[in-house]
C-alpha cells in the first residue's frame, strides 16, 4: 500500500507539471503553423490593453530555445514542490503566478514581457527559504540541493544586460520568498521519529537567458525568457 501510494503521488506530482509545460509547447506550435506572432499579447506594464499579459505572458515564448530554457527548470522545480509541499502546491503556483504578472505589471520597464522565467524564480526561492522559514532539516536540504542546481541564477535579476526583463526575475524572486513565509506553517509537518520503533511516526506531505532579437514592429518579432522588447515610439 505504501509503495502503491508513493507511486501515485510521483505520478501526479509530474503530471500537472507535465500539463502545463504542454500547454506553453502547444502555445509556441500554434505560432509556428499559423506563422503568427503573439508577444503582442505579453505584459505590457501600466497600460489596460497590457493587463492581459498577467496571465497570458508566462506561456508566451520567443522561439524554441526560449521554451526550452524554461521547460527544463520547470519539470524539475514543478515536481519538486508537488511531491514535496503536496496540499499547497497550487496554492504556491497561483500566488507566485499572480503576484509576479501584477508586479511586473505595475513597476516593471515600458516593454512587453514575456515567458514563464518568473514563475522559474518564484519556484527556485520558494523552495529555498521555505526549508529555513520551517527549520526542517529535510526541507534544508532539499533547499541546498535547489541552490546546487539553480544558485547562479542569482545573477538574472541584476540588470546587466540588455534585453534581458531583471524585474520579472526579481518580482518572482521576491513572490516566492513572500508565498514560502505565508505557507510556511501549512503543508509537510516537521517529522519526528520514534527511536523505538523502526517505522516512522509521521509520513511528509510530500526557467534561460533572455535576449533582445530584434525591432518589436518587425511581425516576426519575439522575446525570450521573460524577455521586454521597447515599444516603437510610431505606437
Amino acid at each position: 500500500m505504501l509503495m502503491r501510494n508513493t507511486t501515485s503521488k510521483l505520478f501526479f506530482s509530474i503530471l500537472y507539471p507535465s500539463l502545463f509545460v504542454a500547454i506553453l509547447w502547444g502555445v509556441k506550435l500554434f505560432e509556428k503553423v499559423e506563422q503568427v506572432n503573439l508577444s503582442w499579447y505579453g505584459l505590457y506594464p501600466r497600460r489596460t490593453s497590457g493587463l492581459i499579459g498577467i496571465v497570458t505572458s508566462p506561456l508566451l515564448h520567443a522561439d524554441w530555445g526560449h521554451l526550452i530554457s524554461n521547460t527544463l527548470p520547470l519539470m524539475v522545480l514543478g515536481p519538486i514542490i508537488l511531491y514535496f509541499y503536496r496540499s499547497i502546491a497550487f496554492k504556491v503556483f497561483f500566488w507566485v503566478y499572480l503576484m509576479t504578472g501584477v508586479w511586473v505589471w505595475a513597476a516593471g520597464r515600458d516593454s512587453y514581457h514575456i515567458g514563464a522565467s518568473g514563475l522559474v524564480y518564484g519556484f527556485i526561492t520558494f523552495l529555498f527559504f521555505s526549508g529555513i522559514f520551517r527549520k526542517d532539516s529535510r526541507l534544508m536540504a532539499l533547499s541546498l540541493f535547489v541552490t546546487f542546481l539553480y544558485g547562479g541564477t542569482i545573477w538574472g535579476i541584476l540588470p546587466f544586460q540588455n534585453g534581458i526583463s531583471w524585474e520579472s526575475h526579481l518580482l518572482g524572486s521576491l513572490a516566492g520568498v513572500i508565498t514560502a513565509y505565508n505557507f510556511r506553517n501549512e503543508g509537510p509537518p516537521s517529522r519526528t521519529y520514534d527511536f523505538g520503533n523502526d517505522e516512522e511516526n509521521e509520513k511528509m506531505d510530500v526557467s534561460g537567458d533572455e535576449q533582445y532579437l530584434g525591432d518589436p514592429t518587425d511581425s516576426n518579432f519575439v522575446d525570450v525568457n521573460y524577455t521586454y522588447v521597447e515599444k516603437d515610439s510610431s505606437h
